[in-house]
């Protein structure tokens, strides 16, 4: 899926001489928290956050904008002098993969998605994101996880797969995660229904293990050297 597919297109924004005011009324009218900022080409400058405005208005008038009206020193600040220039931009023919590691290698909130022009053509944010995948993984529909510990070798995602449907049931997605043991993984199959108890018997006496989805996490996966 492509970033195009999941962006917001129809995008909030300000030029560089609007005010940090006129930022914070903008951020609070439609609860966002990045605005990108643009030129009179719609040519992306730069961003300006939410951490931006904190940083330069006290926490009383953050909270309540009437609270800088009429102050001369709040009034004169512009969303130039505190925007972030040439920021992280991705590209709308980038995935959602792409856009989820750039996030969590960049700790950014959201990004710009720009042409190859400089032209602004939508932000993406981790909400944009969980929505996406959320639509990807199937999870939007009632479902019951199952995790299948297997040996790391050719076939075995076949089997699961075939034991799951000769039973009739849909899969609303898999996923395959490392495990803590060497050379085994860890199915992850999203089932769309609620019985699922002659399924778990059907893949304990194909010699499965079942795990408790529950009882997963991340800090027993082997740590990179």
């Amino acid at each position: 899926m492509f970033v195009s597919r999941s962006m917001t297109s129809k995008v909030v924004t300000l030029q560089p001489d609007a005010t940090v005011l006129e930022a914070q009324k903008l951020m609070a009218t439609h609860h966002i928290r990045h605005l990108p900022v643009i030129d009179g080409e719609d040519r992306l400058v730069g961003v300006v956050t939410d951490r931006d405005v904190r940083s330069v208005l006290p926490y009383d008038c953050y909270k309540n904008p009437k609270c800088a009206e009429g102050n001369e020193k709040y009034s004169r600040l512009k969303v130039k002098d505190i925007m972030t220039v040439e920021p992280f931009t991705i590209s709308p023919s980038d995935t959602i993969q792409d856009a989820l590691l750039l996030i969590q290698e960049k700790r950014i909130g959201a990004f710009p998605v720009g042409d190859n022009t400089g032209k602004l053509k939508g932000i993406i944010s981790v909400r944009d994101l969980l929505r996406a995948f959320t639509n990807v993984l199937g999870i939007g529909e009632p479902g019951t996880l199952l995790c299948i510990l297997v040996e790391e070798k050719v076939g075995q995602m076949k089997k699961i797969v075939d034991a799951i449907t000769e039973e009739g049931i849909s899969f609303g997605s898999i996923l395959v995660a490392r495990y803590w043991e060497k050379d085994k993984r860890a199915v992850f199959p999203y089932l769309l229904t609620q019985n699922i108890s002659r399924v778990k018997k059907k893949l304990q006496e194909m010699g499965y293990t079942l795990l408790d989805p529950m009882d997963w996490y991340l800090d027993q996966l082997p740590k990179h050297e």
